[in-house]
């Protein structure tokens, strides 16, 4: 039985796919693609959090909860004693975590005690061989292999000169942090931050038979809001939000590649149907049963999706290594490790498993024309049998379900459900999908009619048409989806950038900015040095400079940025709507602003009442506004500076605001500050500021802009795919028409304004669709970051929907040359 099943796999449909080598590597080629962008897609939020959890494990090793530090400030290391003395603690080890160094020289600082050991993990494990080394080296330290020292070099860390006591080994620094890592006793760890007493975190180890569940309780009553008790997981999980939006944006773009290739496939199994229509009504006069056929065609297409979709994830390995570097400085920053890049258990086998899937239910539709048609019919041309007809009750059922699917995606588009907001862009385009499908006659129609408009060479074209209106729809499916997501995903994206950059037109208003990072990664530490300030308003022609504060911290289960200003000089346009009532209360700490998508989680509106966690206990404030505010990677919460530096124990500024004095000479005045601050902090002026975060933002959108024209160029493949069908049909008719004296380029023209019809039809639907997604997508999109997007649809909307035309028209060429080249002879000859 097997043996006979290989078999005939292996004759009828092996060897087909071997014998039509272009129609088959073209098909596994957009599978491949499919893949591929799936892959690359998972691999980008897959590394940042695979780094965070990998990094959270090397650390916490058997930690069962971790408490850490609400902000980067950590808390005052005397809540150990308070910790260690809960019941159920077998093990407290505290630990200092701090950044260090910039850009590619980031790096990361820990500082712990011989307790550390205990924990049985990466890090414990080396301080326990290398412990005698750091005792008797003054100032010494362990560093990774890529931190480029050798054991006895001295270099300058933090505050003081330290010395490498010794190198870690490169196969246990590759876990912490990729070797970007110095390890340090915690009394030298604090001296080279200056930051005595302070701790970042304590890993706990339960005592035996301890209940984790409730150590936790008793834990969070001990630390009474100073610090946040977890599990160790919850880095990872607040790391996973930075990079959320990027990756449900190019999830979408990438389901749609996965539709487009559907439908390629479909085309693909039609192709190949229609070329076995003899071999098929053979088997089946000889007895042979349809249902055999139909599987053998199902495994064939099947094992074309399993091929691609390998193919393309060894592609998309190479091109999520090269996505990640594009992703946006200020969301591989916002994490605490180093991101390094590796592809997630599941991305492999989850694309492969699309592909497979797409291309079943895409070969099962095409394989009808086999299963419903008799053995006599199966000898007539594709396009008049029965296989093609599709019942009336099919059309109005799709008809009744894309209106529902359609209805529902303008529902969710509208709810204020968050970055899930999204999702209503791929289900509005799903949902149109059906609504054309039960709209199929019309849209047949609609194509020839456009391919009549050219004359004779038109007409028969359009006969054509009309003899395969299943084909025909399937492909101007695929031109209508290309040219809806470069409409639709395309122009709300353009919009989404508009509306982020209109939010921070504020900061043009504030003439310098001085950071320790660059203003489009919100410099959140380290404190700039605390004489900054009064050598800058000390400079000829600067009229005043205002001090401001960024600083991550934990509020519930998520994270989220804590925004502090002095007199609104480093503000933006969300602070500029909070009233001179509100500010007074904000500078009492009565109240705090916060930002949209943070009063959706915590399930708090304007005047409700906010807990704030931070090191100096918890505290009570009034929510006084809920502001829009572009929160890409945290929601925002608002507050008075003197407050901020008091509750979170965070001294000083991150950035410093400058205006220049009337009447000041701009460039003196600039050349004069770049002077006065050290080399390692960055200058920017306030326009500037305003471009790089624009351009921060745009550069955030453009993985999904880019895999948006990978789907128009799949379009032009499908194109390509239904035209070549269509030449392979009619061989025998072409040749006819050539022996009776028509021209080749007759022919030509033939192709081509089937070509036209399709793509035309395709656009105009594409154009009409993407532009309601559009509206629907400046919502969603909305939603996702908590902001208001305005709709402005473009010139470049219908200019993007002609050149997706344009370059899905480009697949027409190669088989309308293949028509207008056909030996009449051989032609003639074909069965």
């Amino acid at each position: 039985m097997i043996g006979a099943v290989w078999d005939r796999l292996r004759l009828f449909n092996i060897g087909e796919l071997l014998a039509h080598r272009s129609r088959t590597i073209m098909s596994m080629l957009v599978m491949a693609v499919s893949a591929s962008l799936l892959v690359s897609v998972f691999s980008i939020s897959g590394s940042i959090t695979g780094s965070v959890d990998k990094l959270t494990h090397s650390l916490g090793g058997k930690a069962a909860l971790e408490i850490s530090g609400v902000t980067d400030a950590g808390f005052d290391q005397s809540l150990l004693q308070d910790i260690r003395a809960v019941a159920g603690v077998g093990t407290a080890v505290p630990m200092l975590r701090q950044a260090i160094g910039a850009d590619d020289n980031r790096a990361l600082l820990i500082g712990a005690d011989q307790t550390v050991t205990q924990l049985g993990s990466d890090i414990g494990g080396t301080l326990k061989d290398q412990a005698a080394k750091l005792l008797t080296v003054s100032n010494g330290v362990l560093v990774g292999s890529a931190m480029g020292h050798r054991e006895g070099d001295k270099f300058q860390l933090g505050t003081v000169t330290a010395t490498v006591a010794g190198v870690i080994d490169d196969a246990t620094a590759a876990k912490l942090n990729g070797g970007h890592i110095a390890i340090a006793l915690l009394p030298i760890a604090q001296k080279i931050t200056d930051r005595a007493g302070r701790l970042d975190s304590v890993q706990i180890i339960a005592a035996p038979n301890a209940d984790v569940d409730q150590l936790r309780s008793d834990l969070t009553k001990a630390v009474a809001g100073r610090a946040v008790v977890a599990d160790p997981q919850l880095r990872t999980a607040q790391a996973s939000g930075a990079v959320m939006l990027v990756r449900y944006s190019t999830l979408a773009s990438s389901a749609a590649a996965l539709i487009v290739s559907a439908f390629l496939i479909y085309n693909a199994m039609s192709m190949a149907v229609a070329q076995r229509r003899p071999t098929l009504s053979l088997l089946r006069a000889m007895g042979g049963k349809r249902a055999p056929m139909v599987r053998d065609l199902i495994v064939e297409a099947a094992l074309l999706g399993l091929l691609g979709g390998i193919i393309g994830s060894i592609l998309g390995i190479g091109m999520g290594r090269s996505a990640i570097r594009q992703l946006p400085a200020a969301i591989v920053n916002s994490v605490e490790s180093r991101t390094e890049y590796e592809v997630p258990g599941y991305a492999i086998p989850v694309a492969i498993l699309a592909c497979v899937l797409a291309s079943v239910l895409a070969a099962s539709i095409a394989a009808r024309q086999v299963y419903k048609v008799a053995p006599i019919e199966a000898l007539a041309p594709i396009g008049v049998g029965a296989a093609d007809v599709v019942k009336p009750w099919l059309r109005w059922a799709a008809g009744a379900l894309g209106l529902i699917t359609v209805v529902g995606a303008a529902i969710i588009a509208k709810a204020d459900l968050g970055r899930v907001s999204i999702v209503s862009i791929s289900t509005a385009i799903a949902g149109s999908v059906l609504l054309c499908f039960a709209a199929t006659d019309p849209i047949v129609r609609a194509v020839a009619a456009v391919a009549r408009l050219f004359g004779a060479p038109g007409a028969l074209g359009a006969t054509t048409i009309e003899r395969a209106p299943r084909r025909v729809w399937a492909t101007v499916m695929t031109v209508m989806i290309g040219v809806t997501a470069i409409v639709a995903i395309g122009n709300a994206s353009r919009n989404m950038v508009s509306a982020a950059t209109d939010s921070f037109e504020g900061l043009a208003r504030t003439d310098v900015f001085v950071s320790p990072t660059a203003m489009e990664q919100f410099p959140t530490g380290p404190a700039l040095p605390a004489d900054l300030k009064e050598k800058l308003s000390a400079i000829p022609g600067v009229g005043a400079v205002g001090s401001a504060q960024m600083a991550f911290s934990t509020l519930g289960q998520g994270r989220v940025m804590l925004q502090a200003f002095e007199n609104g000089l480093a503000g933006t346009a969300s602070l500029d709507s909070v009233s001179q009532a509100d500010r007074a209360r904000m500078a009492t700490g009565e109240g705090v602003v916060i930002s949209r998508d943070v009063a959706r989680t915590l399930g708090v509106h304007e005047g409700s009442d906010l807990t704030l966690p931070t090191p100096t206990g918890e505290h009570h404030v009034a929510v006084l506004q809920v502001v829009p505010y572009f929160s890409a990677i945290a929601g925002v919460v608002m507050l008075d500076l003197d407050i901020m530096r008091q509750w979170y124990e965070r001294p000083g500024e991150t950035i410093l605001g400058i205006q220049f004095a009337p009447g000041a000479d701009h460039a003196a005045v600039m050349a004069a500050i770049r002077a006065a601050v050290p080399a390692d902090i960055h200058v920017s002026t306030g326009r500037d500021a305003v471009t790089a975060i624009s351009t921060s933002v745009r550069q955030g959108t453009s993985i999904s802009s880019a895999i948006l024209w990978i789907v128009v160029l799949v379009s032009a493949v499908a194109l390509l795919n239904t035209l070549m069908l269509s030449v392979l049909d009619r061989r025998r008719e072409l040749g006819v028409l050539r022996a009776m004296g028509t021209s080749r380029r007759f022919l030509l023209r033939t192709v081509l304004t089937e070509a036209a019809g399709i793509g035309v039809t395709g656009a105009a639907l594409g154009l009409g669709i993407g532009s309601a997604v559009h509206y629907l997508g400046t919502f969603a999109l909305g939603h996702a970051i908590a902001m208001d997007i305005a709709y402005h649809p473009s010139p470049l909307l219908v200019a993007n929907a002609v050149l997706a035309l344009g370059l899905s028209l480009l697949g027409a060429i190669p088989p309308a040359l293949r028509a207008a080249r056909l030996p009449i002879v051989e032609a003639i000859a074909i069965d």
